[in-house]
């Protein structure tokens, strides 16, 4: 992945004002020696101590030093995102720079333009190197709660081009409007998240997907295909909800069960 957007982002960041104190949070979740460092340079913080900051809920952080704290290592928190760590959950690690947080949408401009290029740059990434549909739905979820907007996201994932980024499209779709059938929240961390939002998106991207599915032979682009037209027509998923052997999806005959699970 190329990181070019860092330069910009250490530049931008290295001119938020230091802390006028240490920082107050909760000596329960962090030792005093945490605190310390992350009142710190913010260089010199392991991924853990990022990570288990971004964690925590809003209230475990003195209420005017939060923004300022988030602000000061966002540069940190970018290379920590950029690693996709296995045990990472963006949706849930981002949900600190909401409005009732960090309010990122009230972050000085030019702060806020330089760090919503690096996300654009990490969804682009997400979408293209091959991981799996539900670790780039959380990332999306993460920005989107973030920002309090899916649709600029949304945007992004259909504007990247090439071979690379239709595979990530279709795994996403695929992933998204199965989903959206089985009734399932999409949506684990940003409770005024809007699935109505992907229901309208995911129509667009049809005619790409479908093409993929011609070119690929790909069943999983041709099952998007089907869920989309599904979606549109409000009509009930044809397949089984996974894992819930002998329990058919909502809306299909039940009569059809004994046939399915004898």
């Amino acid at each position: 992945m190329k990181q070019g957007w860092l330069d910009e982002v250490d530049r931008v960041f290295s001119a938020v004002p230091p802390l006028d104190r240490e920082v107050g949070g909760c000596t329960r979740c962090h030792t005093e020696e945490d605190l310390r460092m992350l009142g710190g340079d913010p260089a010199a913080l392991s991924d853990e101590l990022v990570a288990s900051f971004m964690r925590k809920a809003v209230d475990h952080w003195d209420e005017d030093q939060y923004p300022l704290l988030w602000r000061r290592l966002m540069p940190r928190v970018l290379r920590y995102l950029a690693t996709d760590a296995p045990d990472g959950d963006p949706a849930g690690e981002l949900r600190g720079l909401a409005s009732y947080g960090a309010g990122f949408a009230g972050w000085p401009a030019h702060e806020r333009a330089a760090a919503e290029r690096a996300f654009a740059a990490l969804l682009a990434a997400a979408l293209t190197d091959g991981r799996s549909a539900e670790r780039v739905a959380e990332l999306v979820e993460g920005l989107a709660h973030a920002t309090e907007d899916l649709r600029p996201w949304l945007d992004r994932l259909a504007g990247l081009p090439g071979h690379e980024a239709d595979a990530g499209l279709v795994r996403l779709a695929c992933h998204w409007s199965t989903a959206l059938l089985w009734e399932e929240d999409l949506f684990t961390w940003w409770y005024d998240g809007d699935p109505q939002v992907l229901v309208d998106w995911l129509p667009a991207q049809r005619d790409r997907i479908a093409s993929f599915a011609a070119a690929h032979r790909c069943k999983s682009a041709a099952d998007a295909v089907v869920a989309i037209d599904r979606l549109r027509a409000g009509e009930p998923s044809p397949w089984f909800y996974p894992g819930a052997t002998g329990y058919p999806m909502r809306g299909l005959d039940p009569r059809l069960l004994r046939v399915v699970t004898r």
